[in-house]
């Protein structure tokens, strides 16, 4: 299927389970009309994965998903041969090597027939297609999720500018792969470095911050629906002054999923300072934020109404 409207996109990204705003809409409606890369920035825990994840269940395409780390090389995301293999098959064939060299004279002459014939282990058969070379030789369309591309070396974000330009990948053995189906594809960025301008320029940009109080409440009720309303509000009002506080990881909106979740085990019906400081390991990641959190206790509790 294909997105109408702005508002069609929106309708059915709530269909899939993802409250977005009109203007993450209006980028995923953008980047399928225009077929351009989105790339996606934000705080970690907003969203972005899960945007990709969303935008491939509405469409109905598979999702393939290339995971960056510092050291990802052209290998691990395009593809490798697979020389175990090609060994097997030379030695169950080596008898046919006598068949292919017959009536050679020379050392050189038997050397040419045997490169005559190097194609049969450098095809399709022997080599071991990743993320990238699978998006590109897919038969249907796909998403292609390049999750947190800013934690990938200056030097494999280069490589990516010829995918993201032509839709194509060069294989030396092979020669150049063309997409069948240009695929919908999705950068995300936790701001780890600065992507290049080059890169930028091949994509629509789109900055997912944390939601808004309304919209915030409303993915909580969304997503844990056994929870109720006055909690849901509680929890984002604590979170949203949480957020506030000078902290190394702000929590997210996957820290308050996973709180609801927590308070919901917990048999929690009204959140209290008490509740707070027991469930805040679920809230805080690292020690100082949680010290942090707890001398502004009081603060907080009474900014949100909280015995």
């Amino acid at each position: 299927m294909n997105f109408k409207t702005v508002l069609d996109v929106q309708r059915e990204l709530a269909q899939v389970d993802y409250i977005c705003s009109k203007e993450t809409s209006t980028v995923v409606f953008l980047a399928e009309a225009t077929q351009k890369p989105i790339l996606v920035e934000g705080p970690a825990g907003v969203g972005k994965t899960e945007l990709a994840k969303a935008v491939s269940r509405c469409l109905g395409y598979d999702l393939i998903r290339l995971q960056c780390y510092e050291g990802l090389d052209e290998a691990k995301a395009l593809y490798e041969w697979e020389y175990a293999k090609q060994l097997l098959y030379t030695q169950m064939v080596k008898e046919k090597i006598y068949d292919v060299i017959a009536g050679t004279q020379t050392l050189s002459q038997a050397v040419d027939r045997i490169a005559d014939q190097e194609d049969a282990f450098f095809s399709d058969r022997f080599i071991q297609p990743r993320p990238l070379l699978k998006a590109i030789s897919s038969d249907k369309p796909v998403v292609l999720l390049i999750d947190e591309v800013d934690k990938s070396d200056p030097e494999f974000e280069a490589f990516l500018l010829e995918v993201l330009s032509d839709f194509q990948v060069s294989i030396p053995e092979l020669g150049t792969r063309k997409a069948i189906h240009i695929p919908f594809v999705v950068l995300t960025s936790n701001n780890y470095r600065d992507m290049s301008d080059a890169l930028k320029r091949r994509c629509i940009h789109l900055y997912i911050d944390y939601p808004d109080r309304n919209l915030e409440i409303r993915i909580v009720l969304l997503k844990i629906p056994n929870i109720q309303s006055r909690l849901a509000e509680q929890m984002v009002d604590t979170i949203r002054k949480i957020r506030e506080l000078d902290l190394k990881k702000k929590p997210s909106i996957s820290e308050t999923l996973d709180w609801a979740k927590s308070l919901i085990a917990l048999q929690v019906d009204e959140l209290s300072a008490e509740i707070i400081v027991d469930t805040l390991n679920v809230i805080c990641k690292y020690r100082t934020d949680m010290d942090r959190v707890k001398s502004q206790m009081k603060i907080i509790a009474s900014q949100v109404g909280l015995t």
